[in-house]
C-alpha cells in the first residue's frame, strides 16, 4: 500500500538465514519452505528453539498447498502460510495483521 515501507533484509538459502538471525532480531520473518541448503521447516524449528526469536512471526511461504504441508508448517512454528503465488495485496494484508502497524523502513 502507498506510504508503508519495510526494512527487507534478504537471504536466498538457510546459510544466510542464519547468519541473519545470528545478527539481527527480525519483527518478522518471511520464509520461503523450499530452499536449496536446508528446509525452511528446520529454519522455522530454529526460529523457535531460540529465546531471542521464539516470539518473532514466521510467514511460511510455499507452492506446495496440501493441507499436510501447511500443518507441517504450523507444527515447525509457522504463523501464517501464503501459497505461491503471492501477490502484493495478500502480502501486505498478512504483513499488516502480523506486525499490527505498518514500520517505517528502507530496503537494505
Amino acid at each position: 500500500e502507498e506510504g508503508e515501507t519495510y526494512k527487507v533484509l534478504i537471504a536466498s538459502s538457510a546459510r544466510g538465514a542464519f547468519d541473519h538471525l545470528a545478527s539481527v532480531k527480525p519483527d518478522l520473518v518471511i520464509l520461503d519452505l523450499v530452499l536449496p541448503d536446508r528446509s525452511g521447516y528446520e529454519i522455522a524449528e530454529h526460529i523457535r528453539q531460540d529465546p531471542r526469536t521464539q516470539e518473532v512471526p514466521v510467514l511460511a511461504v510455499s507452492a506446495r498447498l496440501q493441507p499436510s504441508h501447511r500443518a507441517q508448517a504450523e507444527e515447525a512454528g509457522a504463523t501464517a502460510f501464503l501459497g505461491k503465488p503471492v501477490t502484493k495485496r495478500d502480502l501486505m494484508r498478512q504483513l499488516r495483521v502480523l506486525l499490527g502497524s505498518p514500520l517505517e523502513v528502507t530496503k537494505s
